[in-house]
């Protein structure tokens, strides 16, 4: 016989106590419930099923209840039994196993089926000690924007490759993360931006094949277990913490990809784990006739993957503000990126809202005060708000950067312009809210999408491995391939892709704002033209460490590029960044004549003079086909010459030298296709 006791409404989720654990949950339309408490991960059936008592096990909307005896490591869900009200979400969910939405931990067994009923082994929640890690110390490095570079990457991608050089057991892992930090630190990043790491379903996706990239939320608290040395959720925690323990020491911050838009649960034909069954209506947003209880729900789907998060509704907002909490004090992550965080702006019948209350939530947290919140500022049903995000705190990630520094670079006509824009931290999309160049984070390529190496390599996506006809993807990715479609063997044409890739990281890393990388371009890693490989769990999206000795040549025009953005600058001033320096400095442009720039509509090239106290520093960009005759300013007078930093015409190791000889110049040849940099002292 069990011992129980009538447990409290708070805290939410299970609470390990000295004598046994407290079990609550938000369940408004349900007039009975019951706990299972399983034997282990692969259980089919619950060992025991404790019914709750509506007169003392219930608060409110509330279920409660103290098990006494239970300890770390009890695998348990919920259910609501079959005579309570028929309200559509209980239809949906009558005697369904629904896992714990606050919970910690949890488990997908492998006998786990999206779509199966029956003797399908279910989703199970784990009981967790939150007070049995010891942190060290560990504090948040607390960098500045104007000092970060992100790096967007795969916890299982980075080195799940056998040629990573890690431990078997530690390969596609948190830990396996930890052997790669000196590369991080010799990349010369400054934080780690990760792929989805909350619990999601590997099963989402075509059949045999896995879900990969993560957009599938099962949990919004617990890691991801599979990223674990032993695939266990316990471990998972504990490693996670060692993770960015590791990473903190080395002054690298931690960003989650978090997705509070949508849920593996899908739409109505999708699986019941949570959600749908605890209250349908309250977690997600719903377009049926609502005044009759017996119609099917129509899910609204703003976020393309069948459901949509109710994200300002009560309950829905306390736990994202709870997840979020959980993830800064208890995990110590430094920041998040939104996934389609303008549907958090969305009210019930899904129409934006000028002051919506997740958003304002998010944005005066005191816990959440000194992270980084970026937007992804758009979702999949047209909601476009680059420039124009709510809030004063918000970064976002700047689609017209990506799209127009690819335009001009390809060599598109009347580009020019835009790259200005682009290049000065968009003042066209933030200058009219006065904030600093920091809110526009800049990038080229992304997880969605091509890679670097595929931007340059072709010109429509090769998706037929995803196994949906090449339906999936971007049609329209402003994509050159530079004469061949795909791998060739032909020099000119690969000296020609390395070039634009040099190009459109010169203009991404120098650019004021906060530059992006994706994690490989800087090695050249290809998806092979796929450029929605979401569903690829294999070598086409794990990096390919092999790359790092063949293509040392762009990781090193990498290397020194972001070396020379983060470092050269406290030469003169330790306390200022290269944007810092360049903020308040006179910018001049020019054509191929001085301050002559030529902003016409067939215009494929731009130059641009910025001159600061200590130093003056001439950019050139030529997106033309054939070499192009510039003129070079002249210094003052006891300034000792121009410096020729960067020419990506030219072949490693030439193409950057951070300290070379002064040369006094009046004009400079710059070839086809290609990005110069010259620096000059000042003479001051």
């Amino acid at each position: 016989m069990i011992a129980t006791a009538p447990g409290t409404p708070f805290p939410l989720g299970a609470s390990l106590a000295p004598d046994g654990v407290n079990f609550a949950v938000y369940s408004k339309h349900s007039d009975g419930f019951n706990l299972l408490l399983f034997d282990h991960a692969e259980s089919v059936r619950p060992s025991k099923i404790i019914p709750l008592d509506p007169k003392r096990n219930r608060t409110f909307h509330y279920w409660h209840i103290f098990v006494q005896g239970l300890k770390r490591g009890q695998h348990y869900a919920f259910s609501i039994p079959s005579q309570s009200p028929s309200h559509i979400e209980q239809e949906r969910s009558t005697e369904a196993v629904l896992i714990d939405p606050y919970a910690r931990a949890m488990v997908l067994p492998e006998g786990h089926c999206r779509f199966s009923g029956g003797e399908a082994t279910p989703l199970k929640s784990i009981v967790t000690d939150e007070a049995e890690y010891d942190w060290q110390g560990d504090r948040p490095p607390r960098r500045p924007f104007s000092e970060t570079i992100i790096y967007e990457m795969h916890v299982r991608g980075l080195t799940r490759n056998s040629n990573s050089g890690v431990a078997p057991t530690r390969r596609g892992t948190y830990l396996g993360v930890i052997d790669k930090i000196p590369y991080l630190k010799q990349l010369g990043i400054t934080a780690v931006e990760l792929l989805p790491v909350f619990q999601f379903d590997p099963q989402d996706a075509p059949e045999g094949l896995l879900n990969y990239w993560g957009y599938s939320p099962v949990s919004f608290f617990a890691p991801h277990a599979q990223y674990a040395t032993d695939g266990q959720s316990l471990t998972a925690i504990r490693e996670f913490r060692e993770m960015v323990k590791a990473l903190h020491g080395e002054g690298i911050e931690v960003i989650l990809d978090v997705v509070y838009n949508h849920t593996a649960e899908g739409g109505s034909s999708g699986p019941t784990f949570c959600f749908k069954g605890l209250q349908n209506d309250a977690y997600y947003l719903l377009e049926s006739d609502q005044d009759n209880e017996t119609a099917e729900p129509e899910y609204s789907n703003y976020s393309g993957c069948g459901n949509t998060l109710n994200a300002n509704h009560a309950i829905v907002r306390r736990m994202i503000m709870d997840s979020l909490r959980y993830w800064v004090q208890e995990m110590h992550v430094d920041g998040f990126r939104f996934d389609l965080a303008s549907i958090l702006s969305r009210d019930i019948n899904g129409e934006p809202q000028t002051n919506p209350p997740i958003l304002w939530d998010i944005e005066t947290d005191p816990v959440l005060s000194g992270t980084k919140l970026i937007a992804e500022a758009w979702d999949a049903a047209g909601l476009y708000q680059v420039g124009h995000f709510f809030g004063d705190r918000w970064k976002e990630w700047n689609g017209r950067f990506r799209d127009d520094v690819r335009s001009f670079v390809k060599g598109d006509k009347g580009f020019a312009g835009q790259l200005v824009q682009r290049f000065l931290a968009s003042p066209d999309l933030y200058g009219h809210r006065n904030r600093e160049p920091e809110q526009s984070i800049n990038f080229v390529t992304s997880h969605d999408g091509f890679t670097l190496r595929d931007l340059v390599s072709y010109n429509t996506k090769q998706n037929l491995e995803n196994r949906e006809d090449n339906r999936d993807g971007h049609n329209e990715n402003l994509s050159w391939n530079c004469g061949h479609e795909g791998p060739t063997d032909d020099p000119k044409i690969e000296q020609l892709r390395i070039q634009q890739a040099k190009n459109l990281l010169t203009i991404n890393v120098l650019s004021f704002g906060v530059p992006m990388l994706l994690m490989g371009d800087e090695v050249g890693r290809s998806q092979n033209g796929n450029n929605n490989a979401y569903c690829q769990d294999n070598e086409m999206n794990w990096f390919n460490w092999d790359q790092v000795q063949d293509n040392a040549g762009m990781l090193r025009f990498v290397q020194k590029l972001i070396q020379f953005r983060t470092e050269l600058p406290k030469r003169n001033n330790p306390n200022l960044t290269l944007p810092e320096i360049l903020q308040p400095a006179t910018i001049t442009w020019h054509g191929k004549e001085l301050e002559k720039p030529d902003w016409s509509e067939s215009s494929r090239s731009v130059a641009l003079t910025i001159e600061s106290p200590t130093k003056w520093y001439h950019l050139i960009f030529n997106a033309y086909w054939e070499s192009i005759g510039f003129q070079i300013p002249s210094l003052p007078k006891r300034s000792t010459g121009w410096k020729r930093i960067i020419d990506t015409s030219q072949p490693s190791p030439m193409d950057i030298d951070l300290d070379p000889p002064t040369k006094r110049l009046t004009s400079y040849q710059v070839a086809a296709r290609s990005s110069i940099l010259l620096v000059g002292d000042a003479g001051a």
